[in-house]
């Protein structure tokens, strides 16, 4: 959707922004520019919409070289989301996000119905928002807003430049989880800028690592975190890159042990029977749908009177994720929870529990697997727990 062939900025005082740059971001596809104050970022972004003329190279969007597109034209079909937001203060939330489409000449009621649209998608009530003023939102709220207007004429390129960066770091955190999710749904082209890598490593599908007007490394966040290219890579993204690396790598079913299971409404004497042979201290109790329902102690189920179910004696379960969910995230769960381990769940039913040490070993295949271009089930490695 976006290709750079090599593409120079370089101003009349010589100084050189960017040089000879030469990448390509697929369509529905994120990619998130990184890079310290300097390295040719912006410029970089600038650039596709013309607000910054390259010295040499081509750009194109869509196929069409953009050098070629009447600039005002080119601009109305690429959505703008800056850091300062830039709302018309004299103007209502509703046509503030109207902006773009009456421009392109849709008409009042149609550009306004397309408003309140978007400002539902972005969790915006156009009934209880789109009268009031911007000087009448919160940080968050405005930066919403800038989402919306970016999106009312349907663009099917983004551009972001520090979209999240002028807000405090709960709002920030929330703002971007609720932009995946309207990624998801919506599936732009999106370039975005961003000078912190965790904010590049959980947003971007790509991430295009800057050093000084070139890009040093463009690949996945797990294979940026995992296979640094380069010395200077690896200083920028930092010496806890493993940590990160947690939040890109997602729980899969080959990663999850099976531990003793009791069944809901089985004798507490039964399932304690079961688990004498086994070296196990509690079991996973699941109803007969195999739907997590919680755990009972070994313990437990041994001193139980005849009369008891292992229902009878379950306690709840508070520690699992989903299928799917990143490490970082089963890793808080144990944290939180002073668990030992995290049951992983689809839906309701349940595929078994993730430990520390299982989910060392997924980490491990993970990076295993990038460097060797495999499935993580197919990497094989020595373990300390099985010597």
């Amino acid at each position: 959707m976006i290709r750079f062939e090599q593409v120079s900025k370089v101003y009349p005082d010589g100084t050189t922004a960017v040089d000879r740059l030469s990448f390509e971001v697929g369509e529905g596809e994120l990619v998130t520019l990184v890079g310290p104050s300097g390295c040719g970022k912006t410029t970089t972004m600038m650039m596709v919409n013309r607000l910054i003329e390259p010295t040499s190279g081509r750009i194109l969007v869509d196929g069409e070289d953009i050098a070629q597109v009447d600039p005002v034209r080119l601009r109305r079909r690429i959505g703008y989301v800056i850091q300062q937001v830039g709302l018309f203060p004299h103007r209502t939330v509703l046509d503030n996000t109207a902006t773009v489409p009456s421009l392109v000449g849709w008409k009042r009621a149609r550009a306004r119905e397309r408003a309140a649209e978007l400002l539902d998608l972005v969790g915006l009530d156009p009934n209880t928002y789109g009268s009031r003023y911007p000087a009448q939102l919160s940080g968050g709220q405005r930066q919403r807003v800038g989402v919306a207007r970016a999106l009312a004429a349907d663009p099917p390129v983004l551009l972001m430049d520090e979209p999240f960066g002028a807000v405090d770091p709960v709002v920030r955190e929330r703002l971007q989880d609720e932009f995946l999710s309207l990624q998801a749904a919506v599936r732009k082209t999106v370039l975005m800028v961003t000078h912190d890598i965790e904010e590049a490593v959980r947003m971007g599908d790509r991430i295009a690592v800057y050093g000084e007007g070139r890009i040093e490394q463009f690949d996945s966040p797990a294979a940026v975190l995992g296979m640094p290219a380069s010395p200077y890579v690896a200083r920028f993204v930092g010496a806890d890159r493993g940590l990160k690396r947690l939040s890109v790598t997602t729980i899969e079913p080959d990663d999850l042990e099976e531990p003793p299971v009791a069944r809901l409404d089985e004798p507490a004497r039964t399932a304690a029977a079961r688990l004498a042979g086994t070296d196990a201290r509690w079991a996973v109790v699941l109803n007969s749908a195999g739907e997590l329902h919680g755990w009972v102690s070994a313990d437990v189920l041994r001193t139980a009177g005849e009369q008891r179910t292992v229902g009878d004696l379950a306690r709840r379960m508070d520690a699992w994720v989903p299928i799917g969910t990143p490490l970082k995230q089963a890793f808080s769960e144990m944290l939180q929870q002073d668990a030992g381990w995290v049951a992983v769940l689809d839906g309701a039913r349940f595929l078994g529990v993730l430990t520390p040490a299982k989910l060392h070993e997924a980490l491990r295949r993970s990076v295993g697997a990038d460097a060797r271009g495999l499935g993580r089930h197919e990497v094989q490695f020595d373990s300390v727990a099985d010597a």
